[in-house]
This record gives structure tokens, C-alpha cells and sequence, in this order.
């Protein structure tokens, strides 16, 4: 495994270069911003309706149609949703590419399951934050950095590791790590964290406890307590040391149940559903139809988001959390403006 830092990156290699970085939510916002504050020539490219224009106005961050900051730019970074990519890429990227030209992106999903197919000519490489992007931008302005993955598909020019160096430098993440790796793999692994531990493993569980101690008479809220909130609190120690810095930090009691109940809530049925899942993913059946639950409008999609926001332990949620006005100030992600 290859891992740079910024030691190891050369600013120069992107500095001088015009940039247009498509699209603004949680990564496009952090990666211009930074970018911007570390010297390098940014645009952002955005559609003429897109909402997010105006907050990419206010940072101060000059703003074009998505085919025009295509075509001003010697670097494109394409950091819209996955779904979104292939008909962006075909109807305003692709018009304005060039011999040359490099090609980037924040996650390897639409390069790997080839919705996205440049042209043999194009650098094509990516640098992949591995957090969200209002970490990215918060750790950035606080000196630090959030560790990224780089890949490189394409490299006719025979630079496009320095750029993406360069890349990854100026969003921070030199100053913690840079670790370079393939489209296929950072694909693959980052689906499934999402899917089976992250995002999906860890709502379940979170709902499932909620609602096993409901069902059994205790209160919501101490359900609540027990269940979601004190998920940050175990989780910042893991993050810190691991589990094994966790389970120094709780009590014996705690550990003992740990180490004895975990694995019959996670067990061989929940590792065999895991393997499917990995399946699924690496086939290429779970990018198919999420493409496919895209183009048919997101049905689906937009009825299991609005169950969950009408899961009664989001309400409780809502309630607890007025209790603790700190927690809304300050935020990581303040939807106005980012």
C-alpha cells in the first residue's frame, strides 16, 4: 500500500491550471473551497436551476453553466450524485473534453460500472475523501485533514499522479494521509461499508434496539438515550483507538456484554447476508438498479425515505434534542449554506 503526504505532493502540478469542480452539495462545496483557500484558479459548474448556486455565489466562488466550466477548465472534478453522473457526464461534460484533459471524480461508482466511458485521451484519475464533505471542509479550516483515496484509470499525459497528488494535497488530506488504490476497489469496499455497517447495518440496529425496548413498555426516551444518542459517544472512542480503546474507556460490565451478546445480534446469518450483499455489489446488480430506480423517477426511494423520517424515534429524537440547544450550534452541516 502506497500512502503520500504532503511532503510527497507538489502543488505546482495543479496550481496554474483552470478548474471547474461540478456540482456543490457535501463534496463540491468542501473540495472548491479548499481548493480555493490553497491558491488554485476554481469555478464551479452548476445547472441555471440548480439552488445551489447562490451559495456558491455567496462564498465567493465564480459560477458557470456546467458545459461552459467544463470547457474552461484543464481540470474537471465531477462531484454530483451517482445517479446523476452518466447523463450529466453525456450531455455537458463529454461536449466540452478535450486531448489532454483531466478527468476526475469523488467516488469511483460511474467509472467502475462504466456509466461513465471517456475517451482513451482524457486523464482520468480520483480522489475520494473518506468522510463526508462537511468534515472535509471543517477539518481543512481547522489545520487538519481528512485522510483520501487516490486513483488513477487513465494516464496518457503521464502526470496525472502528480495532479492527483496536488489534488489531494490542496483539500487537506496530504496532512493526514493519501492512500492510492484502484477505481474497483474504493467502489466495491465503500458500497458495502455503506450498505452493511455505516449506513444500513447501523440504522437497523439503532431501530431494531429502539423498538425492542419500546415494545417491552420502557420510555421512548430512554430508549432514545440508550439506542442513538450514546452511539456517538461509543463511536468517538473507536474512532480515537479502536475497539479495543473503547472497551478500555466503558465499564467491565459493559465489556463483558460486549464481548458475549455482540455476536448473537451479528452472527453467521447476519455475515452470510453481508457476502450477499458484497455479491451484489461487485456483479454490478446493486448499481444496476439503483440506475434503474433513478430513471424511473426514485418511487421507491422517495416512499422508504419518508417512512423514515415518520419513524417515531425521529420525533423522540426531535424533542430530546431541544433539550440540548448546543447541539444546533456550530453545526457540521447547516443546510443553508452548505
Amino acid at each position: 500500500m502506497k500512502v503520500y503526504y504532503d511532503r510527497d505532493a507538489n502543488l505546482d502540478a495543479l496550481r496554474g491550471k483552470k478548474i471547474a469542480v461540478i456540482g456543490f452539495g457535501s463534496q463540491g462545496h468542501a473540495h472548491a473551497l479548499n481548493l480555493r483557500d490553497s491558491g488554485m484558479d476554481v469555478r464551479v459548474g452548476l445547472a441555471a436551476s440548480s439552488t445551489s448556486r447562490e451559495k456558491a455565489v455567496k462564498q465567493g466562488l465564480p459560477v458557470f453553466e456546467t458545459t461552459e466550466a467544463a470547457r474552461q477548465a484543464d481540470v474537471i472534478m465531477m462531484l454530483v450524485p451517482d445517479e446523476m453522473g452518466g447523463d450529466i457526464y453525456a450531455k455537458e461534460i463529454a461536449p466540452a473534453l478535450a486531448k489532454g484533459k483531466y478527468l476526475a471524480f469523488g467516488h469511483g461508482f460511474n467509472i467502475h460500472f462504466k456509466f461513465i466511458q471517456p475517451p482513451p485521451d482524457v486523464n482520468v484519475f480520483m480522489i475520494a475523501p473518506k468522510g463526508p464533505g462537511h468534515l472535509v471542509r471543517s477539518e481543512y479550516m481547522k489545520g487538519r485533514g481528512v485522510p483520501c483515496l487516490l486513483a488513477i484509470q487513465q494516464d496518457p499525459s503521464h502526470d496525472t499522479r502528480a495532479v492527483g497528488l496536488a489534488w489531494g494535497s490542496a483539500i487537506g488530506g496530504g496532512r493526514a494521509a493519501i492512500i492510492e488504490t484502484t477505481f474497483k476497489e474504493e467502489t466495491e469496499t465503500d458500497l458495502f461499508g455503506e450498505q452493511a455497517v455505516l449506513c444500513g447495518g447501523l440504522t437497523e440496529l439503532i431501530r431494531a434496539g429502539w423498538e425492542t425496548l419500546v415494545d417491552a413498555g420502557y420510555a421512548p426516551e430512554m430508549a432514545y438515550f440508550e439506542c442513538l444518542h450514546e452511539v456517538k459517544l461509543i463511536v468517538d472512542l473507536i474512532y480515537e483507538g479502536g475497539i479495543s480503546n473503547m472497551r478500555y474507556s466503558i465499564s467491565n460490565t459493559a465489556e463483558y456484554g460486549d464481548m458475549t451478546r455482540g455476536n448473537r445480534v451479528v452472527g453467521e446469518d447476519t455475515r452470510v447476508a453481508m457476502k450477499k450483499l458484497l455479491a451484489d455489489i461487485q456483479s454490478g446488480k446493486f448499481a444496476n438498479e439503483w440506475i434503474s430506480e433513478y430513471r424511473a423517477g426514485l418511487p421507491r426511494f422517495k416512499q422508504m425515505r419518508k417512512e423514515g423520517e415518520q419513524h417515531p424515534v425521529e420525533e423522540v429524537g426531535r424533542k430530546l434534542r431541544a433539550f440540548m440547544p448546543w447541539l444546533a450550534s456550530d453545526r457540521l452541516v447547516d443546510r443553508a449554506r452548505n
